[in-house]
């Protein structure tokens, strides 16, 4: 769906017509087997329907009513400090870019899109007149980091959403240092995409922690449900609140997400968290501009097998000594796997079952501790 015809489409929805289901350009028939539009059944006050990625599980499509929204924009533009004009540099399937045109369309301003690999941004970013934001991931912010000019460019924004995956501390210094306003998002297509900005709910977001630091969310902000899944709808909520996949800790009254709760895996008998030694693999990976993910792959020896998958041209045993420096030894990876490009989505992030497929059905090398 062109981005003018998200807008429209969007503006009618919220008016009171029929919900929207933006298409991926490709994979159209997996979305389609999702939301099956042959059935009628709609949830009451439905606006949009976005379909999860499922790169680290399984696809849903996610219903988001009217009223969540606008609840959703309202917060965002009273913490940003006012409606604005939005270049939209994500795919308009995707929550985040979804909620783009959502909090131009409710506010009466304009979305100028722009290539997703921020290649015009600096003729697009001059056209709108008053405040103006832009969503991005964080694989965008750091490619703009090695393109010359575009940090400027950034840093003329009142403010630069980052969400969609955590922003190494490296990069997120390096940006604000810059003069660029960047402010971390931490949200999921369940809850209107971001309702945790720099770590503080949105107003009206309650955030809780399980007794197993699982974050739990309720408010306005939260989706009606799964399309035709009442079953996954019912397990993803606890009374008033979302039941979200991920861990996640208080510091100084602000959320640090931690990562997913199915991270912590068993390595020869020890516990490893996944999404820690992952933050350490991105850093050593971001100073050769490059990224990584992590992952536990079944082996028969060691239960699971810690493996990092990158597209940075490093070795080994200096990734095993960065990691080692800050966790136990037990917890570096035993392999690294060089992938460039590194498969990604559409959305910019890992395609982490793709990674996962490709690392599982070809041998990487090991080398033993």
């Amino acid at each position: 769906m062109a981005p003018h015809q998200l807008v429209a489409a969007l503006g009618e929805a919220l008016a009171g017509g029929p919900p929207i289901a933006p298409l991926p350009a490709a994979d159209g028939d997996r979305v389609l087997g999702l939301l099956q539009p042959d059935r009628a059944v709609v949830e009451p006050d439905a606006a949009a329907i976005v379909t999860t990625s499922g790169s680290s599980g399984q696809a849903k499509a996610v219903v988001l009513s009217r009223t969540a929204l606008r609840a959703s924009v309202a917060a965002t533009h009273a913490r940003l400090g006012g409606p604005g004009d939005w270049l939209l540099a994500l795919p308009g399937h995707y929550v985040a870019g979804l909620m783009v045109a959502a909090r131009a369309v409710v506010a009466g301003t304009r979305v100028w899109p722009t290539r997703t690999d921020l290649g015009n941004l600096a003729e697009v970013a001059d056209q709108p007149d008053g405040r103006r934001y832009i969503s991005l991931v964080p694989t965008q912010l750091a490619r703009a980091e090695r393109t010359a000019g575009l940090w400027a460019v950034l840093a003329g924004f009142d403010a630069v959403l980052v969400g969609g995956g955590p922003v190494t501390p490296t990069l997120l210094s390096a940006a604000r240092a810059a003069g660029i306003k960047v402010v971390t998002s931490y949200g999921m297509s369940e809850t209107c995409g971001g309702c945790v900005y720099d770590g503080r709910p949105l107003d009206g977001v309650r955030v809780v922690l399980a007794d197993d630091g699982r974050i739990t969310i309720s408010g306005p902000v939260l989706s009606s449900g799964y399309r035709l899944r009442p079953d996954l709808t019912a397990a993803s909520r606890h009374a008033e609140f979302f039941l979200t996949p991920d861990r996640g800790r208080w510091i100084d009254q602000r959320l640090d997400v931690l990562g997913r709760v199915d991270d912590v895996v068993i390595t020869g008998g020890l516990k490893v968290d996944l999404a820690e030694v992952e933050a350490l693999v991105r850093e050593w990976a971001g100073r050769m501009g490059a990224d990584g993910v992590v992952l536990g792959v079944p082996d028969a020896e060691w239960g699971t097998r810690i493996v990092a998958v990158s597209d940075a041209p490093g070795e080994l045993d200096d990734l095993q000594r960065v990691v080692g420096h800050s966790l136990p030894a037990y917890a570096a990876p035993r392999a690294l796997r060089h992938l460039d490009p590194l498969p990604r989505l559409a959305s910019g992030k890992p395609d982490r079952q793709a990674i996962a497929a490709l690392i599982i059905s070809e041998p990487v090398e090991v080398v033993p501790r």
